[in-house]
């Protein structure tokens, strides 16, 4: 049985670890918008809504698939589409 102290301090840090996670979001927002606005310019031929609808559809699990986690880590992660 968890004392109310403990409980306490667990949802602040995770309330605080949250709270950092949204900041850092914004803030990669922010500094790749334009990075996203010129990709979208230059797309021409339509792949990027293409490679956006296809990962968007559901498929099936395969076990040769590995999680990339240290991929998500990076801040240009959201900007994988564009290579």
């Amino acid at each position: 049985m968890t004392t109310l102290v403990s409980h306490l301090t667990t949802t602040f840090v995770d309330d605080a670890i949250e709270l950092v996670k949204g900041f850092g979001k914004v803030i990669v927002h922010i500094a790749t918008a334009p990075i996203e606005r010129m990709a979208n310019a230059c797309d021409v031929g339509g792949v990027l809504a293409r490679r956006q609808s296809a990962r968007a559809a559901p498929h099936a699990p395969t076990k040769a698939r590995r999680p990339r986690r240290l991929w998500k880590l990076s801040p240009f992660a959201s900007l994988h589409h564009l290579t």
